[in-house]
């Protein structure tokens, strides 16, 4: 039965909610119309009648109004059971229920506000955790939308409700934070201004039930700070704390210490990833964990902005799961060690820092009496655990930690010190680490940081003077900690003197110089540790003066010109972010249209065009312009960085014309052509095969590897990958860099979408095809390539794409075709996909293409169908129900079928399509399956067809009464399949569970059959 609440797939069982719902509403439907009984229900029949309502409200929204009223009348415990129903359904099963069912919940959940239903504040934030972060789907901004409308629509009781309204605050700063990040996007700019107003009216009104949340509310707003209204309110916490009239607070310091309870930092992850999460930290052991990140990191982290969801899990993993003595001894894998995991999942450099701002964050205002000494046990754990294998975490771990120290609020640098120090002290006394000495003694570590740690910690001193002699150290430091600060932070510690003094005293222009000073401070944890290191205030100069010099350089040689671009690309895209207020001037090369502009003309003085198609005539043969140009370095540093500024720049070409996006695609295929010519296994966990890069066949993926190993070791300092070079070059890594190209190439696709503002041209699949179709004009020799790696690497937008499979049709020659079959053969991708009703239009509309490509088309489905499940027999109907079939215009899809279905197992279900097919243009079509079903599977055929008789027959043992339950059998089918089987020497046939019958006898059987059939 199908359900009418949930998207079930066809290997799932039935939900036993939805089951129980269904039950008690088919039961009691007589009683769900008016006029209503009058009578009292018994307890039982009470919480029937609870399921049937709540089932009817769901599934016919017709009839709503009805039903809320019935509920209404019989409701006698304040609709505690009834929340209770829609509660449940809504944590076990939300992600799959029905769209309609959907914005029912939503109008059900409103008319349970409107009668202040019992634990209906439970069930709003319950459907608050629902809203996922860095999706930008219409489903989930749908949700977000609706959410705030109920709210909003409910304020006075709301205000009645400080743990909802509270918790509907932490959900949406958190939210507004992904949504700010995005712009152009017509549904998300409403949406944003909604959750601005509910947000500041909360904070300005109301700042007394805010402290509830704790210091977390400081690491939200911190994200906000660039948005003009939440500029306000951190000036009046940083200046004006009366401004918000809560007795007792007076400092921003007071907020520090209020330690965030887990039920706030479990709102941003589902139900279903918190049950992931633990059931990996509670079931998983050590080895075994790799496949579990993995289909947690596919299943949550596959959009592009997903995974800003990684620092709201690592806050979770700190806070929110304490394991209990039991699990923390035993081999299952710890949290320190899936936090390691979650860092290196992070590819851009805010997520990456707001990551260890969240693993850290407890650190900086640690108290003993207030917080949980498990909230800071991963931090030490990763940082002792990851030497000497992993040392690199370590390194950025501690070095992130010390600039936390320094920069964080430096006004109030005392007490974030005494809160890191006693952190550590107290770590060390209840026995988490023994000592600090196993990091002070690691000789990987720079001595600067060794020399802080004792300072923060002065008690781990004894030991350490040895430790600590540079000549028994390697040549690093880590000279960054000791650059002076950016214009912007001079002078802060005296300026916070200035913050104490009343308000009325102070001019603006000192309100105003504070507030930047304090801004710069709280962008500095939220850049990429090793950016903020690398950056100093003549950064931006730096660039400047590599640009201006940029068509010198290219006059003097090309190719030096291409290193200059290339350094300046790496510098550009990991500029600090607290060094954007500075370097982003009107004025200044270091926009990004500016920069693009300049790179553009630098090289089209010297007849070279950015962008340009691969087909453009070239002055030199010989030159490749997929390795060996201006363009080439951008959709490099793009894919190796995937850098927002990158994305704006390549989409300043977009804009102007050029096919960037297919220029971007090419790459993409060609290094998976390569890849394959080499034979490297598709496995990007294998690290063990080596790879040789020297054939000349595979020149852009040599060029591509060297680049990345260049780029690698360009971040090196402070990254938290491990160190690249081209001896620890393997297949595993190779396959990688290819799917890192297709990723690139989709953020591209979903940049250039939202930003463009594309409507129904606009579509992903739309963008991939008009691609495909320029790269088609181009690249003639790998044109199989292309396409086997778009279904490879972007099933999701080319599976089952009609426009996409007739250009496959019309471009490839059948020497392609037929290695594609292999490929289809080999599961290696899927062209078609499993959706019956998508095949068959395909089907129908191939109708219409040349002779030629219509074969093709066969020749492709019949590879990919023989080892795939599709319900062929559903194809089939389609195909014979489609009207007045034409011999002229349907023989090749006729043809096409044929082959199929003798090539597919005669199971139950196709052999009933067989032999029900009516007669008509092609009527030897179904004997002829059967006839060659007969010679290859004659046992399955058999079986299939007694079947398929016996449920005919209803179980009538007389032939003469066949019915099928309003399916005709074309009885003509059977009769030429015996002809056929009597001419091939067969006088009998052995059904299940009978004797051998003769084939005179079933003649005379099914011709009566269908003599009676006629006549009845």
């Amino acid at each position: 039965m199908s359900s009418k609440l949930l998207r079930i797939a066809a290997h799932e069982a039935e939900n036993l909610t939805e089951v129980s719902l269904r039950e008690d509403f088919e039961l009691l439907k007589h009683k769900l119309k008016p006029p209503f009984p009058l009578t009292i229900p018994s307890p039982e029949e009470y919480l029937q009648l609870n399921r049937a309502i709540l089932f009817g409200l769901l599934t016919e929204p017709q009839l709503a109004k009805t039903h809320s009223t019935h509920l209404h009348a019989i409701v006698t415990d304040g609709y505690g059971f009834f929340v209770s129903l829609v509660l449940k359904l809504v944590t076990e099963s939300y992600p799959k229920l029905l769209e309609p069912v959907r914005v029912q919940l939503i109008w059900v959940t409103s008319k349970l506000v409107d009668v202040s239903a019992t634990g209906v504040d439970n069930l709003l934030i319950s459907l608050l955790r629902q809203i996922v972060g860095g999706d930008f789907s219409d489903v989930n901004l749908w949700l977000a939308m609706e959410m705030l409308k109920v709210l909003l629509g409910h304020w006075d009781w709301l205000l009645g409700e400080p743990l909802l309204l509270t918790s509907a605050l932490f959900t949406y700063l958190r939210l507004l934070a992904d949504h700010y990040r995005l712009s152009g996007h017509p549904k998300l700019e409403k949406l944003k201004r909604m959750e601005i107003d509910f947000c500041v009216k909360v904070l300005r009104e109301h700042f007394n039930l805010c402290l509830q949340i704790g210091r977390d509310l400081i690491r939200l707003l911190q994200d906000l700070f660039n948005i003009p209204e939440f500029r306000s309110i951190w000036k009046d916490l940083l200046l004006n704390p009366d401004e918000f009239r809560v007795p007792g607070f007076s400092d921003i310091t007071h907020l520090y210490h209020l330690r965030t309870k887990s039920r706030y930092l479990l709102l941003r992850i589902t139900p279903e990833m918190e049950t992931q999460l633990r059931f990996l930290l509670t079931h998983v052991r050590w080895g075994s964990q790799k496949r579990y990140q993995a289909w947690f990191a596919r299943k949550f982290f596959c959009g592009p902005e997903r995974e800003t969801l990684i620092p709201d899990l690592i806050r979770f993993i700190c806070c929110a799961h304490h394991p209990p003595n039991e699990i923390i001894q035993s081999n299952i894998i710890q949290r320190w060690a899936i936090i390691g995991w979650l860092l290196k999942c992070c590819r851009k450099n805010h997520v990456e820092a707001n990551a260890k701002l969240a693993l850290f964050f407890d650190w900086l205002f640690f108290d003993e009496r207030v917080d949980n000494i498990m909230n800071i046990e991963p931090g030490i754990l990763l940082m002792v655990n990851s030497i000497p294998k992993y040392v690199d975490m370590t390194h950025t771990l501690l070095e992130f930690l010390f600039l936390l120290v320094d920069n964080y609020d430096v006004a109030r640098k005392d007490v974030i010190v005494r809160g890191v120090s006693i952190a550590f002290g107290t770590l060390i006394r209840k026995g988490v680490v023994h000592s600090l000495d196993t990091l002070i003694s690691c000789n990987a570590l720079s001595p600067l940081l060794k020399e802080r740690l004792v300072s923060i910690f002065p008690s781990s001193k004894s030991g350490a003077s040895k430790v600590l002699n540079p000549a028994c150290l390697p040549h690093c430091s880590l000279s960054p900690l000791t650059l002076p600060s950016p214009p912007n932070t001079r002078s802060q510690l005296s300026l916070s003197k200035e913050l104490k003094t009343p308000a009325s005293t102070r001019e603006e222009g000192l309100k105003n110089k504070v507030i930047d000073t304090y801004s710069c401070v709280l962008d500095s944890p939220l850049s990429n540790c090793s950016t903020v290191v690398k950056s100093s205030e003549s950064q931006d100069d730096i660039i400047f003066n590599l640009v201006q010099n940029l068509g010198e350089s290219i006059k003097q040689s090309y190719k030096v010109g291409l290193q200059t671009l290339d350094k300046i690309l790496v510098l550009f895209a990991n500029l600090g972010s607290e060094m954007l207020d500075i370097a982003f001037r009107c004025d200044s090369v270091l926009t990004v249209e500016a920069l693009a502009c300049r790179i553009t003309d630098a090289f089209k003085l010297q007849n070279y065009k950015m962008f340009s198609p691969l087909d453009s005539p070239s002055i030199d043969s010989n030159f490749d312009d997929e390795i060996e140009s201006a363009t080439a370095v951008v959709i490099r540093n793009y894919i190796f960085s995937q850098n927002e500024r990158m994305q704006k720049m390549i989409l300043f070409w977009l804009e102007n014309d050029c096919p960037v996006g297919a220029r971007l695609l090419s790459y993409a295929s060609r290094l998976a052509y390569e890849v394959n010519l080499m034979g490297c296994t598709m496995d990007p966990i294998d690290t063990n095969n080596s790879v040789d890069l020297s054939g000349p066949e595979i020149s852009l993926l040599k060029c591509h590897v060297d680049e990345y190993v260049s780029f690698r070791s360009s971040v090196q300092k402070g990254s938290l990958d491990a160190p690249v070079s081209i001896s620890t070059v393997n297949g595993g890594l190779v396959t990688s860099l290819v799917e890192d190209a297709f990723s690139a190439y989709r953020c591209y696709l979903v940049f250039s979408q939202n930003i463009l503002h594309k409507e129904e041209d606009g579509a992903l699949g739309k963008l991939l095809f008009s691609d495909l179709k320029s790269c088609c004009g181009w690249i003639r020799k790998r044109l199989k390539s292309l396409f086997c790696s778009t279904f490879s690497y972007l099933s999701d937008l080319s599976t089952g794409e009609e426009d996409i499979i007739q250009l496959l049709v019309e471009q490839l020659d059948h020497v392609d075709v037929v290695g594609m079959q292999f490929d289809l053969g080999l599961k290696k991708f899927f062209m078609f996909g499993l959706d019956s009703n998508i095949i068959s239009h395909l089907v129908k509309s191939s109708l219409s293409w040349g002779f030629v490509e219509q074969q093709k088309l066969w020749l492709l489905m019949r590879s990919e169908f023989a080892v795939s499940k599709l319900q062929v027999n559903k194809v089939v109907l389609d195909f014979f129900s489609s009207g007045v079939l034409d011999p002229k215009v349907h023989s090749i899809a006729a043809g096409g079928l044929l082959m199929l279905c003798s090539c597919c197992a005669p199971t139950p279900e196709l052999v009933g399509t067989m032999i029900s097919l009516p007669n008509g243009i092609f009527q030897d079509f179904a004997a002829t399956v059967l006839a060659s079903w007969a010679v290859s599977n004659a046992m399955m055929l058999f079986d299939s067809l007694a079947n398929c008789l016996e449920k005919a027959n209803n179980k009538n043992e007389d032939v003469a009464h066949i019915n099928s339950g309003g399916m005709r059998i074309n009885h003509s089918s059977i009769l030429k399949l015996l002809s056929f089987l009597n001419k091939e020497g067969m006088r009998s046939i052995s059904f299940p569970n009978k004797e051998f019958v003769s084939i005179p006898e079933i003649r005379a059987i099914v011709t009566a059959a269908s003599v009676a059939q006629e006549s009845g």
